[in-house]
């Protein structure tokens, strides 16, 4: 699933191909809004709340969409030849010169400008937004101390825009085990600055090469010794968390 940093990545593509222009098509490629036509409006912007994207256009409408696991949006010349079937084509955005095809999509829904608040105000404060407060996501984050901490992290009421990738990143870093309750998390404020640090990072810059996640058969770089992994989370959709288990090892809660 694509992390916060990637969906910023999007929302910056998106921004630059449509902002301020007007839209001559659109193609709702689902039931609900099969028969939506906004052409003739201009694009007002496309900006990120975590992992949620929202393209504003005219004065009413907001497209909202999630990747979730397999979504993602291509910013083409008009013409262009797609980079996927047209037949995992969900929406089509399009301008005199643009277009902006959402493949995949695991959310996608038009609502009006006024309901975006109500539509997201489950989310934790956004690690990649200009209203970030770690405070507040150290306070949620206790809201779940007896949580391992690896699923806390992933959970967007606790923080937005961290998934399972920087999770383990930032346990890592941390030298925290993935199963550690959130209240034996040793500094806790820390962690959560580590976290809007990596994910800011990889926004700006190329990230480098993972520590820990994705390298399973790998040996840790500090120490050398073989990574592990875990599956955590809930049964029916149980996620990888990768760990060193000398530089990370399990304590007890206290």
């Amino acid at each position: 699933m694509p992390e916060g940093d990637a969906v910023a990545r999007t929302v910056r593509r998106l921004d630059q191909a449509l902002t301020g222009a007007v839209l001559t098509r659109t193609d709702f490629r689902v039931p609900q809004h099969a028969t939506l036509d906004l052409s003739g409006q201009r694009v007002e912007g496309t900006t990120a709340r975590g992992k949620h994207i929202l393209t504003r256009i005219g004065a009413d409408w907001t497209v909202h969409t999630h990747l979730l696991m397999d979504g993602s949006w291509a910013t083409l010349r008009r013409g262009q030849r797609w980079p996927k079937a047209p037949h995992l084509a969900r929406v089509v955005l399009e301008t005199s010169e643009r277009q902006a095809v959402g493949f995949q999509l695991g959310i996608l829904e038009v609502v009006r400008r006024g309901e975006e608040e109500a539509l997201l105000q489950h989310l934790g404060p956004d690690l990649l937004g200009p209203d970030w407060d770690e405070h507040e996501a150290v306070r949620r984050l206790l809201d779940h101390r007896d949580e391992p901490v690896f699923d806390a992290l992933r959970d967007q009421r606790s923080l937005a825009g961290l998934g399972t990738m920087w999770a383990a990143e930032v346990c890592f870093t941390m030298g925290v085990h993935p199963q550690t309750p959130v209240g034996a998390v040793p500094d806790l404020l820390r962690m959560v600055r580590v976290a809007h640090l990596r994910l800011t990072d990889a926004v700006r810059r190329r990230p480098p090469a993972n520590a820990v996640y994705g390298r399973g058969r790998a040996t840790c770089l500090r120490c050398r010794t073989p990574i592990e992994r875990l599956e955590m989370g809930a049964e029916d959709r149980p996620r990888p968390a990768y760990f060193c288990p000398s530089c990370q090892p399990l304590r007890g809660s206290g």
